[in-house]
C-alpha cells in the first residue's frame, strides 16, 4: 500500500498529459481540418509506428532516470490514440448548428475549440483516460522492473517485484503482493472504464 503512492500517481500524472496533449492536438486536427489535419495526423501515424517501449528506453538511457523523467516520457508517448479519438469526435460535432452559430458571430477557432468542442468531448476523454490508466501502471511496472523506470530505493510496485525476485522460494510474498496490487489495480480501472463507456453511451436503452 505504501507503494501505491508512487505507483498510482504516475499513472495518474502520465494520464493527465497524454490526455491533455492528445485533446488538444484531436480537436485542432478534427476543427481545422485540410492541412493541419493532414500534418497533424500523420505526425500522429509516425509515432505510431515508434514501439513505445524501445522509445522510452531509449529516453532513459540518455538522461538520469527520475520520477518525472518517466512521468514527461509515458505522458508524452500515450497521447496519439486519445488525439484520434477526439478527432473523430469533433469531426462529427464541428458542422452542428451551435458551432455554425459562434463561426457566424465571429468566434476565433480557439475559443470555439476550448468554449464548444472539448467541452462536448469530455465523455470520450474520460473514458480513454480511465481506461489508459492500467496501461500506463503497467508501463510503469515493467520500466521499473528493468530498473529504468522510478529509481531505487523510491518504492513502488515494480521496484518491488524487482527486488524481491531472488527470494521467491524463500519469501514469495515478497514479489507476490505488489504484484497482485498492480493486477487488481489495472482490473479495476479497465472495469471502470467500461463501465463509464456504458453509463456515458447515448444508444445505451434507458
Amino acid at each position: 500500500m505504501y507503494g501505491s503512492r508512487i505507483s498510482l500517481s504516475v499513472g495518474l500524472l502520465a494520464v493527465t498529459i497524454s490526455v491533455v496533449l492528445g485533446a488538444l492536438v484531436g480537436a485542432a486536427a478534427g476543427y481545422f481540418g485540410g492541412a493541419v489535419d493532414a500534418v497533424l495526423m500523420r505526425i500522429v501515424d509516425a509515432l505510431l509506428a515508434i514501439p513505445r517501449l524501445f522509445l522510452i528506453l531509449t529516453c532513459v538511457a540518455f538522461f538520469s532516470g527520475s520520477i518525472a523523467l518517466v512521468v514527461v516520457l509515458l505522458g508524452a508517448t500515450g497521447w496519439m490514440a486519445v488525439a484520434r479519438l477526439v478527432r473523430g469526435q469533433v469531426l462529427a460535432i464541428r458542422t452542428l448548428d451551435y458551432v455554425k452559430a459562434a463561426e457566424t458571430l465571429g468566434a476565433r477557432g480557439g475559443a470555439i475549440i476550448w468554449r464548444h468542442l472539448l467541452p462536448n468531448t469530455l465523455t470520450v476523454i474520460i473514458v480513454a483516460a480511465t481506461l489508459r490508466i492500467g496501461g500506463i501502471i503497467l508501463t510503469e511496472a515493467s520500466l521499473s522492473f528493468l530498473g529504468l523506470g522510478v529509481p531505487p530505493p523510491t518504492p513502488s510496485w515494480g521496484n518491488m517485484v524487482f527486488e524481491g525476485r531472488e527470494a521467491l522460494l524463500d519469501a514469495w510474498w515478497l514479489s507476490t503482493f505488489p504484484g497482485l496490487a498492480i493486477a487488481v489495480t489495472v482490473i479495476g480501472f479497465n472495469m471502470l472504464g467500461d463501465a463509464l463507456k456504458e453509463a456515458f453511451d447515448p444508444r445505451r436503452p434507458e
